[in-house]
């Protein structure tokens, strides 16, 4: 359907675009749009070719929650064997509350606070992926006052574009993120003279959403040189975070997303021969192909040169095309005949913005009010995104698995949302 390819959990059956066994109608039907739909083995399968590509090296895949955070699908990662990758409070306890162990969390993020740091020591942590000195010396005294010791890799920036949006880029010198490379043996020196910090490795992370391999072979290497400095200078490396970024086809028709294998082996040939564990953070590589938004059609309206397919969905729901102009493929959920000629439309929300705008001049099977359609790849940074801008309930999430679904998380009522405003008594 205009050279569109679908995941191979989500297909047209009977005229109707099916999550693996359960018909998207029905979960729109009986759960009401939009809502988030997620497809069980498609999340397993993605996890299971990273750990059959990294097999020959020690590793951890841990999950960066960032991409979707829903307990049942953390529960579903901890029980495939997953670590995890948190970068605030709030993450580390959902993983904590899935079942995850303190041992297989690694702490993230450019503004830890004193708070969260004691709340990783006191759960247990895997490391801290030090991204500063002045966090480094708070995490030391910190430690020192509860009498611990904090693991630590600390994040380098190597000064690498990684070709993505700009948005999304963490690896190159004009960015937030990491210490420079050229003081990293000052900062790694600094570390080791800290009786409470205990130096375990090495973290770089230099983007999302990558669509190209040479990005990657070049951070690792530059990380493998200085694994060897390091070592030459008297410290312990014991594992290499490579951190994230392996990228999705939005668009199937124009992106050739990396080769996870290729992928993994350039891993295996940049750092493997280091001997040590390697950790990785995929978060919308696991996640993103595998969810989909249902939205209603709610008008299509013609405006002066254009028309306006108007759905119930709206960039509360779904921020990444309002931040990123990002593109996401749009199917109608009931299959449109071969005869059937496309319109041109705008795909637009609710909300009183124009960037409310979903795609323009998209060429869409012809769709009317009434129909339902699906924006695919919505499985990263969708409900984790959400909001409830506008006063709209934030949406719901569905997990499907074989032939049954349940609710994830509900749609909150609108006096449930109103009621959570605290009035003072001089009102």
């Amino acid at each position: 359907m205009l050279g569109i390819s679908l995941p191979s959990q989500f297909e047209y059956r009977n005229g109707v675009l099916h999550v693996e066994g359960v018909s998207a109608l029905k979960i729109a039907r009986e759960c009401g749009t939009p809502v988030y739909v997620y497809s069980t083995t498609a999340i397993a399968e993605r996890f299971a070719g990273l750990e059959a590509g990294l097999s020959e090296v020690d590793h951890l895949i841990c999950y960066a929650l960032k991409a979707n955070s829903n307990q049942s699908i953390l529960k579903l990662l901890n029980g495939l064997g997953a670590g995890f990758d948190a970068v605030s409070g709030g993450e580390y306890a959902r993983a904590i509350a899935a079942g995850a162990p303190g041992q297989k969390i690694v702490f993230s993020g450019v503004g830890k606070t004193e708070s969260e740091m004691r709340s990783a020591l006191e759960g247990g942590i895997r490391q801290f992926n030090v991204e500063s000195e002045p966090e480094l010396l708070l995490l030391n005294g910190l430690a020192a006052s509860m009498d611990a010791k904090a693991p630590v890799a600390i994040r380098i920036n190597p000064d690498i574009d990684a070709e993505t949006h700009q948005k999304i880029s963490t690896g190159m010198a004009e960015n937030k993120f990491g210490v420079p490379i050229r003081r990293a043996r000052h900062i790694y020196s600094r570390a080791a003279e800290l009786p409470n910090i205990d130096i375990v490795g090495i973290d770089v992370h230099i983007g999302s959403q990558l669509q190209n391999l040479e990005p990657f072979r070049k951070a690792f290497s530059l990380i493998a040189e200085l694994a060897a400095e390091l070592r030459a200078d008297g410290h312990a490396i014991k594992r290499i975070d490579l951190g994230g970024g392996l990228g999705i086809a939005y668009n199937s028709r124009e992106e050739t997303p990396i080769c996870p294998e290729d992928y993994c082996e350039a891993i295996i040939e940049t750092v493997g021969h280091l001997g040590c564990e390697i950790e990785i953070e995929p978060g919308r590589y696991i996640v993103g192909d595998a969810g989909i938004l249902l939205s209603n059609v709610l008008y299509l309206k013609d405006g002066a040169d254009r028309r306006f397919l108007v759905v119930d969905a709206a960039m509360n729901d779904l921020m990444r095309p309002a931040i990123y102009d990002a593109y996401h493929e749009i199917i109608p959920v009931s299959e449109p005949g071969p005869d059937q000629s496309p319109l041109s439309v705008d795909v637009v929300g609710p909300v009183c913005e124009s960037s409310d705008t979903f795609a323009k001049q998209r060429l869409l099977p012809a769709i009317g009010a009434g129909d339902t359609v699906a924006f695919l790849s919505a499985g990263s940074y969708g409900s984790s995104m959400a909001s409830e801008y506008n006063t709209r309930a934030l949406v719901p999430e569905v997990l499907v698995n074989g032939e049954k679904y349940a609710v994830i998380r509900k749609r909150p009522t609108i006096k449930e949302i109103i009621d959570r405003d605290i009035v003072p008594a001089w009102l």
